[in-house]
């Protein structure tokens, strides 16, 4: 018997331990196939504030209270609004302990166009990264995130293009796979490569 009272919804999704969802997801797990009785019973949702829409057609299972979201959440999050992307650059280096401070959004890299979305008063933005550099990303609690040299490689790549600024002294390199880091930039085969050498050379020296 399908499920139709709101309240129903709210306890099942939290039975399934839904966080996110798509409207295809909602329609499968109800076994709804109409999609405006889908879309209707999400906006019933929306308005009560047990979730909030992310973007055009994803949505956050919040039950209004939800307010704090851990970094796990907040990466989850990130992969699932802008596909394909990964977890990268400032927000994996300070995920790893490779630079310190506070990171105010958080950062993924993608190989489509570079996009930026509010969630909860979090940024979320995605920088383009061609497709032949689009790798050297693991799945970690459930979120895809680049492993620590090639959020480095990342990062340095974008300093090489003007993208982002360098300063050696915030970089904390040594739980760092050196010899792997060195096989990435072999693998990149970028004709720029030499800038990224020279910031990874002034990087072990500091």
């Amino acid at each position: 018997m399908p499920i139709n009272t709101t309240i129903e919804i709210i306890k099942k999704l939290q039975e399934k331990k839904v966080v996110l969802f798509s409207l295809t997801d909602f329609g499968r797990l109800f076994k709804i196939g109409n999609q405006q009785t889908i879309y209707k019973k999400i906006q019933r949702l929306v308005k009560i504030e047990a979730v909030k829409k992310l973007n055009k057609g994803k949505y956050l299972f919040i039950m209004g209270k939800n307010t704090g979201l851990d970094p796990g959440q907040e990466f989850k999050i990130a992969n699932f609004l802008h596909q394909p992307s990964y977890v990268s650059l400032e927000s994996a280096l300070s995920f790893y302990g490779v630079i310190t401070g506070f990171v105010y959004e958080i950062v993924s890299v993608t190989p489509k166009k570079t996009k930026t979305y509010l969630v909860k008063d979090k940024k979320y933005s995605y920088t383009q990264v061609k497709q032949s550099l689009y790798w050297g990303y693991e799945k970690n609690n459930g979120f895809l995130i680049a492993d620590k040299e090639k959020a480095l490689f990342d990062y340095l790549y974008l300093c090489s293009k003007g993208i982002r600024g360098f300063d050696e002294k915030e970089f904390d390199l040594s739980g760092l796979n050196k010899k792997r880091l060195f096989a990435y930039m072999k693998k990149s085969k970028l004709q720029a490569i030499s800038k990224i050498y020279k910031m990874i050379y002034l990087l072990y020296a500091h």
